[in-house]
Parts: structure tokens; sequence; C-alpha cells
């Protein structure tokens, strides 16, 4: 309806432009039709007053009354001219003047054949008189259709000056309704956009509602919709993980007791090789159990990761708070750590975000070689901050690569004085920063191992 408003604003100046070169063009074409008529009727009534001159002469020379029939109906003739001449502006003081010196030459056609010299030279002298009016009807016909040209030129001018004011008026009015609706439609977008940023970053506790058009009050009520549902999906996937945690934990337990009270020998001495097998089976039940509480921890951290609580937070204290939490296992290896960077304070998760980069330092002292450097820097670009957490160890192997953030993967190279990890760190790093909109990446510029984290500044304040 908007673009539809300022069509018809911009068609109606378009219509009204053509209705006046309509207009325009049709006076045109009638003060060209009525000037060719003034120019006609005034050559003719020249015409008319030789013919007349000619025949009144003759008719008195000759006492011809034929030819004096012929000067009458000139005469007539002229006058039917004189009549159109004077509706189109010839002044009637100039009608009136030339229809007297007709009548002085009518009256002098007829009389003694003794004066018919004296009668031909006073209708001479007449027609000299005669031609005299006839130049300055002539003048006045000319004066009329330079008047008539005036004024067309003048309405031209007119129109011109009006039709440039009507568009320019138009056009304004038409900038003016778009930038209205542009703003009335944006503010809407607006709030789809922050809408679905927060559907994004799993704030489903804000209520979606979108003020504007019908069309995107619906588009709003459909995304409040699929809020209730993925509130009612995250409450379903934290009913799983409780019920799964019981129906496994509690039978596993059940095992592990059982074959606990066979090598305690409670229901009857075991021989060498069953107490062989009972030891196995006590190994693998506690694999299994630790298997168990990684898969529910990692599950638990992805559910997590979608309920963000964010506040202000200065990502260079809180890479140093990582640091000195960690103090006694990085200085147990003799490494050096290096943080670097100015302070950035950015609306993120302060708990998960801190969670990922102690995972990243964890894994980092946990590969460094004894006496390592481990380089912590934080960097401002364009379009995000950049933390980057490099160390001096074995890195990560080439067929390592892009599986390194997978659940429960663990790479070859694993250090020789370590533990073997459960390789969900690394996953639950992934989770914690692409809930924030961002990502983590293995840099692969260094023998050792590289992580960047890239966190975009939309979601700084």
């Amino acid at each position: 309806m908007a673009f539809l408003l300022i069509a018809a604003l911009l068609g109606a100046s378009s219509l009204r432009a053509l209705y006046t070169l309509e207009s325009l063009t049709t006076q045109s074409r009638q003060s060209a039709a009525k000037a060719l008529e003034l120019s006609a009727a005034a050559q003719s009534l020249t015409e008319r007053s030789v013919s007349m001159e000619r025949a009144s002469r003759q008719a008195i020379v000759l006492e011809d009354r034929v030819l004096r029939d012929r000067f009458i109906t000139a005469a007539r003739d002229a006058a039917a001219v004189l009549e159109r001449l004077a509706r189109q502006g010839v002044p009637d003081e100039l009608i009136t003047q030339w229809k007297t010196r007709v009548e002085a030459i009518t009256t002098l056609l007829t009389g003694p054949i003794a004066s018919a010299v004296e009668r031909e030279q006073q209708v001479a002298r007449e027609f000299r008189e005669m031609d005299v009016v006839s130049t300055a009807i002539a003048q006045q016909v000319q004066q009329t259709i330079e008047a008539q040209n005036r004024g067309l030129l003048d309405t031209l001018e007119s129109s011109r000056a009006s039709l440039a004011r009507q568009v320019i008026s138009a056009v304004v009015l038409a900038i003016a309704l778009a930038l209205a609706f542009g703003i009335w439609l944006t503010r809407p977008l607006r709030q789809l956009e922050k809408a679905i940023i927060g559907l994004g970053e799993n704030r489903l506790d804000e209520s979606i509602a979108i003020q504007g058009p019908a069309d995107l009050q619906l588009v709003g009520q459909r995304l409040d919709w699929l809020r209730l549902r993925l509130v009612e999906l995250d409450a379903d996937k934290a009913r799983f993980l409780r019920h799964i945690s019981h129906e496994l934990k509690t039978p596993l337990a059940s095992l592990r007791e059982g074959v606990s009270l066979l090598e305690d020998g409670v229901a009857g001495e075991l021989s060498d090789n069953q107490r062989e097998v009972a030891r196995i089976l006590r190994h693998n039940t506690g694999v299994l159990q630790g298997q168990i509480e990684d898969l529910l921890q990692f599950n638990a951290a992805a559910f997590e990761a979608r309920q963000l609580h964010r506040e202000k937070t200065d990502l260079v204290q809180l890479v140093e708070a990582q640091v000195e939490a960690q103090r006694l296992q990085w200085r147990a290896r003799e490494l050096r750590v290096s943080v670097e960077g100015e302070a950035v304070q950015m609306e993120v998760d302060a708990e998960k975000i801190g969670t990922a980069i102690a995972n990243l330092i964890s894994n980092a002292i946990r590969f460094s070689p004894v006496g390592g450097l481990l380089r912590i820097r934080l960097r401002k670009l364009p379009e995000s901050v950049c933390i980057d957490i490099q160390d001096e160890g074995p890195g990560i192997a080439e067929a390592d690569r892009k599986r390194v953030f997978e659940p429960f993967f663990r790479g070859e190279r694993q250090p020789l004085d370590a533990i073997r990890g459960s390789g969900i760190g690394l996953s639950i790093v992934h989770e914690y920063i692409s809930a924030h909109g961002g990502r983590v990446n293995l840099i692969p510029d260094s023998p050792g191992a590289h992580f960047r984290i890239e966190l975009p500044h939309a979601f700084r304040h």
C-alpha cells in the first residue's frame, strides 16, 4: 500500500502534466487556426477592395448595370468579411469607417452622364481613403495575432512554472512518504532482527511481540510460537537427560557393587582365574561409568550453552583470572605464561566464556613441554574480538585437524606423562563460543597448537 500510494502520487503528477500538455496543444492549435482565419480575412478584404474599385470605376464610366451589381456583390462579401473581423476583435471604428466609404462609393455609382468623370475621380479618392482603412485593419489583425501569440507564450510559461512546482512538490512529498514509510517499516524489522538474534542466543524467556503492519505482526506471532516450541524442546531434553542419567547410572552402580562383592569373596572364595575376570569386569565397568558421565557432562554443557546470562565483562581480566586459577598446574611444569592485549568490554556469559578459555589453557598446559611458553593474546579487529591461545607442544596431527572439535575424539598425539583425556573439552569450547555467535578455530601456523576464539562485535557494548 505504501508503494501504491507513492506511485499514485507520482502518477497523478504525470497525468496532470499530460493534461496540461494536451491543453496547451489545443490552445496552440486554436490560436494558429484563428491567426490563419484573421490573415485570410484581411487578405480577402484587400482582394474585395481591389475588385470593388475596378467594378465601380468601370460602372461609372460605362454606365453598366452589371458592373454595378458586381460592385454591390463584392461589397456584400466584404461586409461579411468585416463581420468576421469584428468578431475577432477588430475595432468597430475601423469597420464603420470602411462601411462609410462603401456607402459613399455606392452613392457615387448613380448620376448624370455629364458628371461621370467627376464621380469617377471622387470614387478614386474614396478608395484611397479605403486603402488607408484597410491598411489599418490589416495592422490591427497583425497586432491581434501577435497578442494571441504573446498570450499563448504567457500561458505556456505559466503552465510550465505551475507544472514544475507540482512535479517538485510531488517528488518532495513522495520522498517524505518514502522516508516515513521506511521509518515505519524499519522499526518492526529491527524488532524482528532482535527477536531472531534472541532465538539464536537461546533467550527463550523473552516473549516476542512485533508492532507494525499486520503481516509483520503475524511473523512476530509465528516467531513467538517457535520460541514456545523451543522452550518445550529444551524442557523435554532436560527431562530426557535426567531420566537417562538415572536409568544408566543406577544399574551400572549395582553392577560395580556386585563385582566388588565378588572380589571381596562374599559369594565364596575366587580362584585366580575368577579373580582376574572380576578385575577385568571392575575395570570395564569403571570405564563405562566414566564414558556415561562424560556423555552426560557434554549433553549438559550443550544444553547450558543456550542458557546465556550476559553481563558486561572485561575479557582481559577474565583471561587473567583463568590463568591465575591454573597457576599450580603451569608452575608445576615450569611454564612461562604471557597475557597480552588491551581491555575490551563485551556483553557475554562470563562463566561460559571463562570455562571455554580455561579448557583451552588446560589443554595447552597438558601438552606443553616443561619450561615452555604459553602465549595468550587478545586483539580487537574491525568485526570481532580475537583471543589466541598458543603453546609449544607437539601440536595437532594433520589427520586430526578436521575432527578436533568432535565430541569424545582423542588425537593421536597424547602426552606420555598425563592422564588420557575424555575428548569433550574442545567440544564444550565449541558449544559455548557458538552459543555467543562466535567461532573457535585451530590455526595451523606453528609447531604447537594455536587456537583462536572470535567473538563478533555485534554483541559488544
